[in-house]
């Protein structure tokens, strides 16, 4: 199996499992505290990879610039804001659901600012994937206590899907050259400038060294944010950045499926039907289509 098509089903994997590492790693440090701890040995250990295998830096400034910018939003806004939100009592049904919109988000975004044409299935597959999401978390939403749920922190969640889906169309649009694993070190250098003083700020910055907090990092710097965030710059580089974004779809029924393992919780049959939806919704926006003369992106592939 090549790259190309393997790359999908590892990075839907990888990413998945961030719901149940943010879980894990509460237990530990605050969510900024642990963030920025990971942006730094993520930015470490990219920085050792490009040194050694002689990776090219970005010879003009502006390239810098952006790679940072490009961090910020996908790293430091995002995730932060998420894990924040999280941590202040928003339930990953609730976030789940949440996370469905950016790829509707995205696709959206990247018909008006990067020239993505849409075809009628693809534009069928990102609504059906929601539907999909929506039926597989919906009847956990309804039986939590709406008034429980701090609404600020809801807003923060939804204002992060936002800045992960402007970080997309920002990396299409300005990082489509350049040796990705310099872009990616650049990336966790802007992410820990922005998350470290955060977390100074709202947080007591709480850290219990243990081999657990060891074990939650390493999956999350070398699972995560090495493995997972390299596949999608790929993915994004390769193709439309709408058929990538479409892929977060799958996430959180995965999700589901890894928490119910990890931790118990039970499985639906609305979530597997959601899912199946969810799955056909993927497919719909992925699948191969003949690009016309004026599709943007896609006719310069």
């Amino acid at each position: 199996m090549t790259l190309a098509r393997l790359a999908p089903i590892l990075f839907v994997f990888l990413w998945s499992t961030g719901w149940v590492v943010a879980k894990f790693a509460d237990r530990f440090a605050d969510p900024l505290t642990f963030l920025a701890l990971r942006y730094a040995v993520a930015a470490v250990l990219f920085y050792m990879v490009c040194r050694w295998t002689g990776a090219a830096w970005p010879k003009k400034p502006a390239a810098f610039f952006h790679a940072l910018v490009s961090g910020v939003l996908l790293h430091g806004f995002y995730l932060g804001a998420v894990w924040w939100a999280i941590g202040q009592g928003v339930p990953a049904a609730i976030s789940g659901i949440i996370a469905g919109l950016q790829p509707l988000m995205t696709g959206i975004a990247a018909s008006r600012l990067v020239g993505e044409r849409l075809t009628p299935s693809q534009r069928l597959g990102l609504l059906l994937g929601f539907i999909g999401i929506a039926i597989a978390v919906l009847p956990k939403v309804f039986a939590v206590d709406a008034f429980a749920i701090p609404g600020f922190a809801v807003v923060v969640n939804i204002v992060g899907m936002a800045f992960v889906s402007g970080g997309t169309i920002y990396q299409k649009r300005y990082l489509h050259e350049g040796d990705i694993r310099t872009v990616a070190t650049l990336q966790y250098v802007g992410a820990f400038a922005l998350t470290l003083p955060a977390a100074y700020l709202v947080e007591d910055m709480r850290i219990e060294w243990s081999l657990g907090l060891f074990a939650t990092l390493g999956w999350a710097v070398l699972g995560i944010s090495m493995g997972a965030v390299m596949l999608l710059l790929y993915l994004i580089r390769r193709g439309d950045v709408s058929k990538a974004a479409s892929l977060i779809y799958l996430v959180p029924p995965l999700a589901a499926v890894e928490a119910a393992i990890a931790f118990g919780e039970q499985l639906t049959l609305w979530m597997m039907a959601g899912t199946a939806l969810a799955v056909i919704g993927v497919y719909l926006t992925n699948r191969n289509t003949r690009p016309s003369p004026e599709s943007g992106v896609g006719a310069r592939r």
